[in-house]
């Protein structure tokens, strides 16, 4: 009997083998020391003030002559979303769902400050006292940032941001004003509520003034506050009006996730929508 069964059970755990393993080309020698990434610094005149952004770059950059395509980041400080997302661009672009990518996370120095417009409603402005920073920190994103990250990295002019909560009404705000500075956005539990909600009524207008073509937009809410559940369904039904050409969404309402749990999933669902292949 153990005889007959020994050959299957070697058939059946090959088979798991190469089920879960990569080829073996796509990882390097493992090194002696863990080193996920690198820090960059930069002198922002725009902000007044030096930024940190944490960079990982793809396997085989080094030694290489090939252009990557960039992941950008919100909340992307060592303490905050870095590890976890980079992490997930890594393991899924080493199995081929998305490119190899260059991920910048832009480390935060007042996320209140740098996320929000300035706000008609006196309770964000005593939840925030130094909010209304959104202007300059675009303004740092588009002429300081990506200049600087299109000049020190091997880019190929393709781009993603990331933003979640605050990061995604930054992110939003991105999304309708400069459309094109950016490819593709993953946009999760947005802080719609902000200022009256001003951001999401200029919205349809927004839409219809600028515009980029290609765009691509993910956009997710978890089992939430009731006001910001509410207007990610809002906004979604907006997106299903853009007016742009080769403009491309999906919404996802996540009832089983928090605002804690709905940033990691929605990034992996974001990132399957924007790139893989039909």
């Amino acid at each position: 009997m153990n005889l007959r069964i020994a050959p299957r059970r070697s058939l059946l755990a090959a088979a798991f083998c190469c089920a879960f393993a990569a080829p073996a080309s796509l990882f390097a020698q493992e090194p002696p020391t863990l080193t996920f990434g690198s820090v960059a610094k930069i002198s922002s005149k725009t902000l007044g003030e030096e930024r940190r952004i944490n960079v990982l770059l793809p396997p085989g950059y080094e030694g290489s002559s090939e252009k990557y395509p960039v992941f950008y980041l919100l909340d992307g400080s060592a303490h905050e979303d870095y590890f976890h997302a980079a992490g997930l661009v890594d393991f899924m672009a080493t199995y081929g769902v998305m490119p190899k990518t260059i991920v910048v996370g832009i480390s935060n120095v007042d996320r209140k400050r740098d996320f929000t417009m300035p706000s008609k409603d006196e309770g964000d402005t005593k939840l925030a006292p130094t909010s209304g920073g959104a202007e300059k920190f675009v303004a740092f994103v588009e002429k300081e940032l990506i200049p600087y990250v299109n000049a020190n990295y091997r880019t190929d002019g393709k781009s993603t941001l990331f933003g979640q909560s605050l990061a995604g009404l930054i992110a939003t705000q991105i999304l309708l004003e400069k459309p094109g500075l950016f490819d593709y956005y993953i946009i999760v539990s947005p802080s719609l509520w902000w200022s009256l909600e001003e951001l999401l009524k200029a919205a349809p207008e927004l839409m219809k003034k600028n515009s980029a073509s290609g765009r691509k937009v993910y956009l997710s809410v978890g089992k939430e506050h009731p006001q910001m559940v509410e207007e990610a369904h809002t906004f979604a039904k907006l997106l299903a009006t853009c007016p742009w050409p080769g403009f491309a969404h999906r919404f996802d309402y996540l009832e089983t996730e928090n605002h804690a749990t709905n940033g990691h999933i929605s990034l992996y669902r974001g990132l399957e929508f924007l790139f893989k292949q039909p």
